[in-house]
């Protein structure tokens, strides 16, 4: 089940709001646990025993790591978040990595050998989510252990936090020390949910009228052959990647904060406007912000952060930037757009930034969004000899040449819609929202929310194409 869709949003969403907020606040989080175990079921049931096995193997370490903390055994407790540590890992290996990693050493000649049914992959589908899921649940122990976080007794409660259905398939990851307080206890006013409203009507606008109709454009790009494509042709479709992949996670995270301040949740931003930054380090704190915090805090600082020699120092960003390729999916493609990141974030961090603050803005601008844009490409194109044909038409190496026919073509189809996403991705519209008077935007702001509302309904009841690209991840 996915949000933007005419069920969620006239059928589900409704009736989960019905009961919840029919039912007296003492049972609420027993309320959301059935909730969110239907919605993760409605498209895979049979997965939901992992939701079950994590929730029990992660409730009940919490519980050992905090008997032994008080008990003075560091040692077992240190055991206990290994455990828990391990069995995430092992769970988001094997799903997500297995099939991988059969395959890229099913290609050597000792495993071809082997009687391996299947070389050694195993059929099964890649389940909703997994990557978000496993990493809260491991915060959990971890923080617990930290003694940033009270072990939750509760396992109803516990349940909550790991199948919340807002953030359960496609994030922000939250991060248990920052939610735990509110699922014992949080805040339910008009307010509030009035706001949560608003932040996902314009979430829903930006996924379902801009992501998915510039996701069109990349798809035409994707498909169009080598021979064809022209060098204008390829930074246009990157253009139409970039803009679709923004839209389309940022507006699910914008749809989930909105769905959680409507069930009472406050979840932090994922997104500060990232396309307007002048630095590739600038844009990394912008971008998906709750997987940045996240490697930090569980990877990059115990590796020893930045108070290391400067050899181990290289070493730690580049175990982080390489993990958070893999992380996206299992395909060569995605380690190789993490250490592209890991190679320039440390360049900037070590000599490049003295020569960038120098130059003017516009020209920062520039540099960020090049490099940028070619790392959306090593992101966007899995097979590497498509890759290498991709990457060579953008540096003029096009089989089409400069630009042909069909680029002027959907530059005159898409150019609205590419300078809208472009309006949208700056703080622009938000700036000009403010100074209208407070009276203006009472009147304007339920018109503009069912006006939106409105048109993407009907886009959803028309249009068939309505992908979500981080549900592979």
């Amino acid at each position: 089940m996915v949000f933007s869709s005419v069920f969620f949003l006239f059928t589900y969403l409704p009736v989960v709001l019905l009961a919840y907020y029919l039912i007296p606040l003492r049972w609420r989080n027993a309320v959301l646990l059935v909730v969110n175990l239907v919605f993760y079921a409605w498209g895979e049931p049979v997965y939901i025993v992992i939701m079950f096995a994590s929730t029990a193997i992660d409730y009940t370490h919490g519980m050992l790591v905090d008997r032994c903390k008080r008990r003075g055994n560091d040692r077992g407790a240190r055991l206990a978040v290994c455990s828990s540590v391990v069995f995430n890992l092992a769970l988001l290996f094997f799903f997500k990595y297995w099939n991988f990693i059969a395959g890229s050493l099913g290609v050597l000649p000792i495993i071809k050998s082997l009687p391996l049914p299947g070389g050694g992959s195993i059929p099964f589908t890649l389940p909703i989510g997994i990557s978000f899921y496993t990493f809260q649940t491991m915060s959990y122990t971890i923080d617990v252990y930290r003694g940033d976080a009270a072990v939750q007794r509760n396992i109803l409660n516990f349940g909550t936090f790991v199948t919340l259905f807002p953030q359960l398939i496609a994030g922000p990851i939250i991060k248990y020390k920052d939610l735990g307080e509110q699922i014992d206890r949080r805040d339910h006013t008009t307010e509030r949910f009035a706001n949560g409203v608003q932040v996902f009507v314009v979430g829903l606008a930006k996924k379902t009228l801009l992501a998915n109709n510039l996701g069109m454009l990349w798809d035409a790009y994707k498909a169009t052959p080598v021979s064809q494509l022209t060098t204008a042709g390829a930074w246009l479709g990157i253009l139409a990647f970039a803009f679709q992949l923004y839209f389309d996670f940022s507006g699910y995270s914008d749809m989930a904060v909105g769905l959680g301040r409507m069930l009472g949740f406050e979840f932090a931003k994922n997104f500060d406007y990232p396309y307007i930054s002048k630095s590739l380090t600038e844009f990394w704190r912008r971008w998906h912000i709750s997987l940045g915090s996240w490697f930090r805090e569980y990877l990059y600082i115990p590796l020893g952060g930045n108070r290391v020699s400067r050899p181990r120092l290289l070493f730690n960003l580049m175990v982080v930037w390489a993990a958070t390729g893999i992380w996206h999916g299992a395909s060569w493609n995605f380690l190789l757009w993490g250490l592209y990141y890991g190679i320039l974030l440390v360049a900037e961090k070590f000599f490049l930034n003295r020569f960038i603050e120098k130059w003017p803005g516009w020209l920062r601008h520039v540099y960020a969004l090049f490099f940028i844009a070619i790392g959306w490409a090593l992101f966007a194109v899995e097979d590497f000899a498509q890759l290498g044909s991709y990457l060579g038409a953008m540096f003029g190496f096009a089989g089409g040449g400069l630009a042909n026919g069909a680029f002027f073509y959907y530059l005159r189809s898409y150019l609205p819609m590419l300078v809208m996403a472009a309006v949208a991705s700056t703080p622009l519209a938000k700036g000009l929202w403010a100074r209208l008077g407070e009276r203006a935007r009472m009147i304007l702001l339920p018109l503009l929310l069912l006006a939106g509302l409105g048109i993407c309904t009907c886009y959803l009841v028309d249009a068939t194409y309505n992908p979500f690209l981080y549900f592979r991840f």
